[in-house]
């Protein structure tokens, strides 16, 4: 059983500062902001640079799963200036700071160390842009005490995740050899990806099996076949039944998921000019709920190992549902993630993303989107959850996943994003 790091008990004094762990979770979104409170730039640049990181080949291990960057990252950027303005919770420890420590500072040197530790082949540029923020800080001595808290707090975090088990080695899945069982899939048959991942220590939940979905239906039964049957016919590469606009959607969020709502939320915190704390608290609350909602959903893909449509739809023959046929040279519209089909990865992270967002902006904020797999083309909705709801199904009109599994994600970003939320 996996333990949540913010749980652990600690005391660390270093230089001039010292950390006691916190475990009041984050701040509510009523809580004010103060006076000197600047705005999000620091945020919203550190947050650009990691994902021009994690759109680069090369920068990215393999067997780490990106939201653990991002979530180590805003926790840090969250934890200093929650320190340096003496205003909110932090996530996991209070730093002890002078008072006129500098939270631009704080936020920058943080977000640093993080970054460098993670990414040491991109040392230059993280210097550089560490250099230029930290410039534009006055005066002299502010800057100081604020770089001293950022290194504190970034030291400590990295401390406490080293041994999470995010650097163990996957095991090989065996590949299912029973109906609904999951193998490799075409074209590349690659073996299963992150199958350490539900292993990994939660940041905030106390157990990655705490909102496990429910058992998947019978593969016998009504439902069964209903979610076979649509994504047969939405999904396939050839289908007659699919609108010109699904098929936007289905290519529009083929790209990794996180990166769209972490853009999102560029968007809607430049847009509504909120200040350093509360773009710290938003990107915080956004990513440890991610980084979760990941762990989580891989625990739950390999406990029930469901396959894939690309292959219940060609065995479909096999599965001892009279209401399906098998149809041995389907294929989908997108190519299916090395994983198992159950539950559905988009739709686990987009309805967390709609909840964190719609709890600190409201239910109606116009949202414009742009997608990394599309370039040039943009959609726009009414509301967080309208975005939301149309990423997780366009994975049906892809072919890469049925209803069944969306609607287990949608049920398990919520309860994710609501326990990160009240912690």
């Amino acid at each position: 059983m996996t333990t949540s790091m913010s749980r652990r008990h600690l005391l660390v004094t270093g230089g001039a500062a010292a950390a006691v762990l916190a475990t009041t979770g984050l701040p509510s979104p009523a809580a004010a902001a103060p006076a000197h409170a600047s705005g999000p730039a620091v945020v919203l640049a550190w947050n650009r640079e990691l994902l021009a990181i994690v759109r680069t080949p090369g920068l990215q291990p393999a067997t780490v799963h990106p939201t653990r960057s991002f979530a180590l990252l805003h926790a840090a950027i969250h934890d200093a200036v929650v320190a340096t303005t003496g205003t909110g919770r932090p996530y996991l420890f209070t730093v002890d700071v002078p008072g006129h420590a500098a939270p631009e500072a704080a936020a920058a040197q943080a977000a640093h160390d993080v970054l460098a530790a993670l990414y040491p082949a991109r040392a230059a540029e993280l210097a550089d842009l560490l250099a230029g923020q930290l410039a534009r800080v006055t005066p002299p001595a502010a800057r100081t005490d604020g770089v001293r808290a950022g290194q504190l707090v970034a030291r400590l975090l990295l401390g406490l995740r080293t041994g999470d088990g995010s650097a163990a080695i996957p095991p090989v899945l065996p590949p299912g050899t029973a109906p609904g069982q999951y193998r490799p899939t075409p074209p590349a048959f690659a073996p299963a990806a992150f199958t350490h991942w539900a292993a990994v220590t939660p940041f905030v939940l106390d157990r990655a099996d705490r909102f496990r979905a429910a058992p998947y239906p019978s593969l016998s039964g009504a439902r069964y076949a209903k979610a076979l049957q649509e994504v047969a016919a939405a999904g396939r590469d050839t289908s007659t039944t699919r609108t010109a606009d699904e098929t936007v959607q289905a290519r529009f969020w083929a790209a990794p998921i996180w990166n769209y709502w972490n853009e999102i939320a560029q968007s809607v915190v430049t847009g509504s000019r909120s200040n350093l704390l509360v773009a710290a608290r938003v990107f915080a609350r956004l990513n440890l709920a991610f980084a979760d909602a990941v762990i989580a959903f891989y625990e739950a893909k390999y406990h029930y190992r469901i396959w894939r449509p690309i292959t219940a739809v060609r065995l479909a023959g096999e599965d001892g549902n009279p209401a399906t046929d098998g149809v041995p040279d389907w294929s989908s519209l997108a190519t299916t993630p090395a994983d198992p089909a159950y539950p559905g990865a988009h739709s686990v992270v987009s309805q967390a993303g709609a909840l964190v967002l719609r709890r600190e902006y409201g239910p109606r904020w116009p949202v414009e989107v742009a997608s990394e797999a599309l370039p040039g083309v943009q959609r726009r909705f009414a509301s967080f959850q309208e975005a939301a709801d149309e990423a997780g199904l366009s994975r049906i009109t892809a072919g890469v996943h049925t209803r069944l599994d969306h609607e287990a994600g949608r049920r398990l970003g919520l309860d994710v994003a609501a326990f990160v939320l009240r912690s």
